[in-house]
């Protein structure tokens, strides 16, 4: 019998991913990559540095341009492969990124009215404008209905559904007024794909519902209708008009409707998974397990672990959620992440270019980083250049850069960067086994992760635990394709689709005990420097801070 493949579509920051997957081994055999249209690298900005949106039209050219594609890819690379061979699709997106539709399910932004009002758009995850409005959403919740916020780390965060649209609703009424309903990016693709963008057809995706718009089926969906109305009347309005089914990624969305078909060159009723998050995808593709913290490390980070739903779970407080279903089903999908990691590193390479084009490069600031120990510096860092996603959920922090001297150097600093994304890191890996989520091992997958042993050692000595790495160097994609690989039943289940579809590489990054011991005493002034102005509660001495980075920075060097 020919070999039978599934398409992963992987919606990101900047571009689209198509990667054609063989269903009875995860071999990749064919991909494509697309950076959207519209923007800088695909995010359409303005001065307003919280304000991040995207055109919804990229999403559906993006489709289109990387499956039509990756079919040629996988004609020249696959002797005698045909498009009929492909049985299904997978999509997973950003998130939360919802975007206002009318009452037929269509993006307000492909009307002209709204053609160039940037509220029309789909609200990109790092779109942060609704601060004020989650602040408001968090205080409501913990007054009237702790419930909401227990399942949700204990505070609303500005990335995420219902900020944006109250956001919208004050700032922008007349899209507002306009829209139908509001969806989610991931499960807008796949409703695209299967024509069922209609709100009596539609299905949304219980991971987008559950870590971003409150939604658990022990209250009955969405946050009710009076909660809602405290907001804003016409909030509570909308509740009626959200979603109406919200299934898993085992469900198919639907089928690819004979106008996909002719597109992409596909085969017309080939089912198309019910959408998801890439972090939540990714730790599919990763293996994810009880026990295993699947790291997505891109741009942001996205921390995934995985519990039985039969076992008794703790709320964490300060993780983006922790919801039935929204990674495997028979599994409560808990959800942490940083706000910005590789977007830091680029930062200082693109914005600041210490040394000019070639010197301040990645490349040339990995040479000479490399070449410090632990602790040599004398710097330390905060890494909340994009906000704080987990654990203290606040975008109104910043980045410090703390022990710069006349002779700090742009390596050292490029460093003390990755340093600080680690140390955040292993604060999240603290709370969740402070609330009995225990971490037997750690997956890293995405660029960073595959590419550079620079940052995955300083992660193994800092975390103090081996770095294990994704066999696959695009496990969103991968995550999304074995979900397609379920529905489409090529597996009978997501364990079975794993144990054939994914992997490890057999290098791992083990902790050097030295830079460990270092990282130990820097990590406890993280966390004074973390709490001091990351908490209301801290109260104590920065005054030794600074000497104490000197102290080790001299005792390093000799």
């Amino acid at each position: 019998m020919s070999a039978k493949y599934t398409i992963g579509l992987d919606y990101g920051t900047n571009s689209v991913r198509a990667l054609i997957v063989n269903v009875a081994n995860g071999a990749e055999v064919a991909a494509a990559v697309w950076t959207y249209a519209h923007g800088t690298q695909g995010v359409i900005l303005s001065r307003d540095p919280n304000l991040a949106r995207q055109h919804p039209l990229d999403y559906v050219n993006g489709a289109e341009t990387t499956i039509k594609q990756a079919l040629a890819a996988a004609k020249k690379s696959v002797k005698g492969f045909k498009a009929e061979q492909v049985i299904g699709i997978g999509v997973d997106t950003t998130g939360s990124t919802p975007l206002p539709v009318d009452a037929t399910g269509q993006p307000l932004a492909f009307s002209k009215k709204f053609a160039n009002n940037p509220a029309a758009l789909a609200w990109l995850w790092k779109d942060h404008t609704g601060v004020a409005e989650a602040a408001e959403i968090t205080a409501l919740a913990a007054k009237i209905r702790p419930e909401f916020l227990a399942k949700c780390g204990g505070i609303y965060s500005s990335e995420w559904f219902f900020s944006k649209i109250l956001k919208c609703l004050r700032t922008a009424p007349e899209v507002f007024n306009a829209a139908h309903s509001w969806i989610e990016l991931s499960d807008f693709v796949p409703a695209a794909l299967t024509g069922t963008l209609a709100p009596d057809k539609f299905t949304a995706g219980v991971c987008a519902a559950g870590h971003k718009a409150m939604w658990n089926a022990k209250w009955g969906g969405y946050p009710d209708q009076e909660f809602l109305a405290k907001l804003n009347p016409k909030l509570g309005a909308l509740r009626d008009r959200l979603p109406k089914k919200v299934r898993a990624v085992d469900t198919a969305a639907g089928t690819l409707t004979p106008e996909w078909a002719k597109k992409t060159g596909l085969t017309a009723g080939i089912p198309v998974a019910v959408g998801a998050f890439d972090a939540h995808t990714g730790a599919i593709g990763a293996g994810v397990k009880p026990g295993t913290l699947v790291k997505i490390i891109g741009t942001s980070t996205c921390d995934i672990s995985v519990g039985l739903n039969t076992a008794k779970l703790a709320d964490v407080p300060g993780v983006c959620g922790i919801v039935d279903g929204s990674v495997v089903p028979g599994y409560f999908g808990i959800e942490a992440g940083q706000s910005a990691v590789g977007d830091i590193f680029n930062w200082l390479v693109n914005y600041l270019q210490p040394g000019g084009k070639v010197a301040g490069s990645h490349e040339e600031l990995t040479k000479g980083a490399l070449k410090l120990q632990a602790g040599e510096s004398g710097l330390l860092a905060l890494d909340w250049n994009n906000g704080n996603r987990t654990v203290l959920v606040d975008q109104q922090l910043t980045g410090l850069l703390l022990g710069q001297t006349l002779y700090t150097t742009p390596a050292e600093i490029y460093r003390a960067l990755i340093e600080a994304t680690a140390f955040g890191a292993l604060t999240i890996i603290n709370r969740f086994e402070e609330y009995g989520v225990k971490i037997d091992e750690v997956v890293n997958c995405g660029g960073i992760a595959d590419k550079s042993p620079l940052v995955m050692q300083i992660y193994a000595d800092i975390t103090g635990r081996p770095m294990k790495i994704s066999r696959s160097a695009q496990t969103c994609a991968l995550g999304s394709a074995i979900a397609a690989a379920v529905i489409a039943g090529a597996h009978k289940d997501f364990a079975a689709a794993q144990k054939k579809m994914t992997g490890l590489k057999p290098r791992v990054y083990r902790p050097n005990a030295k830079s460990h011991a270092v990282y130990k005493e820097l990590y406890a002034v993280y966390k004074e420097l973390h709490d001091a102005f990351g908490t209301q509660e801290w109260n104590g001495n920065l005054f030794g801070v600074m000497k104490t980075l000197i102290e080790i920075r001299g005792r390093v060097r000799k």
